[in-house]
């Protein structure tokens, strides 16, 4: 567990473990809930690769194999004594332009439910 304040700003970082040098991170989606694996009351952070929380910015690295951010501390889950981070990356190779890594944000449209 890490304590942390309301309005305090949070800074994380996740790193590649790995000999090859040619893998880099991308961190496709991060929520914050008040429950452990579970999307009820989830504060959202990042989705599909794109920003949904305002507070978050992310902090230039030279190695692929690391990411670094911050957010505000769970600006809308002020309510909650406990909240769970969950967060998934995705692990490229390096320079290759047709990877999830280099797609960044993606809108995904939702489809219309048939009758």
């Amino acid at each position: 567990p890490y304590r942390v304040s309301i309005d305090q700003d949070l800074f994380l970082e996740a790193s590649l473990r790995s000999p090859d040098p040619l893998l880099e991170l991308f961190l496709h989606t991060c929520v914050a809930s008040p429950r452990h694996n579970s999307a009820t009351g989830a504060h959202t952070i990042i989705e599909d690769g794109c920003i949904k929380d305002p507070t978050y910015a992310e902090f230039y690295l030279p190695h692929r194999n690391t990411v670094r951010f911050k957010f505000n501390a769970f600006q809308s889950l002020r309510s909650n004594s406990v909240v769970y981070l969950q967060c998934q990356l995705v692990v490229c190779r390096a320079f290759d332009y047709s990877s999830r890594c280099y797609q960044g944000c993606v809108n995904r449209s939702k489809r219309e439910a048939s009758s």
